[in-house]
């Protein structure tokens, strides 16, 4: 890898502390930091040059809550409600996925992120059946090349939880790397309140921060469980919350004073009938909010399909109080704040020198993006996959050219068809 890059020529678009456009400027990339932003920058020596003419020039996306293993069920329960999934998936398909297929999974399903520009992801990751499935899951994250909060999230025998999340903290984490660890938590609305008691425990005692599936489940759920929470001094450990449906404006105001954060899921939250998604009333009360695919078993796995449904709903609240949601809160929610959620707003998220160099180039050499007279707004309303050209994490170019780079993707491609015959059972 290229110690400096150059990229030159581009719109580029910051989105720190609110998403600008500065502009045609130059962005320069130091050993993976991005250390100067401005305009007419030199060339250095031996440094790499990237043509970024006919680009925007912008941070990487962040995918705050996905359950990447679910790449090889793609599309297998689109028109399903709740139930139905927690039947359909967690209990049928999930348990028949063996470790091979959570690494197939978790590869493609990562690459499926950088591909779309998605350079920082939160992989919460609910099918760990066996030490074995959890390290492959582990060593497909690393080996795609991605920056992943890996969310464990205990599936073995009653009584190993602790064990286990400590061995997989020991064995997997104990240097610094693109992959870091987080607790994601069944208790205390899904496993119950032991759980709880346990899990965020054990999180506070090895410094990891715990990201839970909160406020999903009807308003005495959620009622019941952020009690539970503060009662217990829980909150004290960073917490986010995922969904947060089902919250008073009162008890929003509490979880942002315990600084705890959320992630919204915009399609399937409306898709799977969990709810009208929070986003607005959420950012009103203080709480970073970050955007989310879930999953892709009923959800496109892209943030641009993510940033226009929230921008859709969010203004398109039947009490009329979101118009002042814009195409810029959108993208903020998919960059700096989603930064921010993961616990890396002050390494990514951004074009801030000091940063890690995240990024990507979109087209705008196409029909559907040219003569947008504002950038911003044609990231959120009018990109897709295909206007991302180039994708970088921490100073490496990942895809160039259109085409993704390091992987044999036939491949990956072969490995996940493999899952999906096995798995799925029509």
């Amino acid at each position: 890898m290229t110690s400096t890059i150059l990229i030159k020529n581009g719109v580029v678009i910051d989105t720190e502390p609110e998403p600008v456009v500065l502009g045609r400027v130059d962005v320069r990339v130091d050993g993976g930091t991005i250390t100067e932003v401005g305009p007419g920058l030199p060339v250095e020596p031996g440094a790499e040059v990237i043509d970024a003419t006919g680009a925007l020039v912008l941070p990487g996306f962040v995918d705050t809550h996905r359950h990447t293993w679910q790449a090889g069920i793609r599309a297998v329960a689109p028109d399903i409600d709740f139930r139905g999934y927690m039947r359909r998936i967690i209990t049928e398909l999930a348990p028949r996925h063996r470790p091979r297929d959570l690494y197939a999974g978790n590869l493609a399903g990562a690459l499926e992120c950088l591909d779309s520009g998605v350079t920082t992801l939160l992989d919460w990751s609910h099918a760990q059946f066996s030490p074995e499935h959890t390290d492959d899951a582990v060593r497909a994250l690393s080996a795609s090349g991605i920056r992943t909060v890996f969310g464990y999230c205990y599936g073995g025998e009653p009584g190993g939880l602790a064990a286990e999340t400590r061995r997989v903290r020991e064995t997997h984490f104990g240097a610094p790397g693109l992959v870091t660890m987080a607790l994601a938590a069944l208790g205390p609305e899904i496993a119950g309140e032991e759980r709880a008691l346990e899990e965020w425990r054990l999180a506070a005692e090895l410094g990891l921060p715990v990201t839970a599936h909160l406020g999903g489940h009807g308003r005495q759920s959620a009622a019941r469980g952020l009690a539970f929470l503060e009662e217990h001094g829980l909150l004290a450990t960073p917490t986010t919350f995922v969904h947060a449906l089902h919250y008073t404006d009162e008890e929003l105001k509490r979880i942002a004073a315990a600084g705890a954060t959320a992630s919204v899921s915009p399609v399937d939250e409306m898709n799977l009938g969990i709810g009208y998604p929070t986003t607005g009333r959420l950012r009103a009360a203080g709480i970073p909010t970050g955007l989310s695919a879930d999953t892709v078993v009923c959800s496109p796995g892209d943030m641009f399909s993510q940033m226009r449904t929230a921008h859709l709903l969010e203004r398109g609240r039947p009490d009329g109080a979101g118009l002042g949601f814009t195409t810029r809160d959108a993208l903020r929610m998919a960059t700096f704040e989603g930064a921010q959620v993961v616990g890396l707003g002050e390494v990514v998220g951004s074009l801030r020198p000091g940063k890690q160099a995240d990024l990507q180039l979109l087209r705008t050499d196409r029909l559907g993006m040219a003569s947008a007279h504002d950038p911003i707004a044609a990231v959120v309303l009018n990109a897709d996959t295909g206007c991302v050209d180039t994708v970088m994490v921490g100073g490496r170019v990942v895809k160039r050219g259109g085409q993704l780079l390091h992987h044999d993707l036939p491949a990956v491609l072969a490995a996940l068809a493999e899952t999906a015959e096995a798995v799925v059972v029509m």
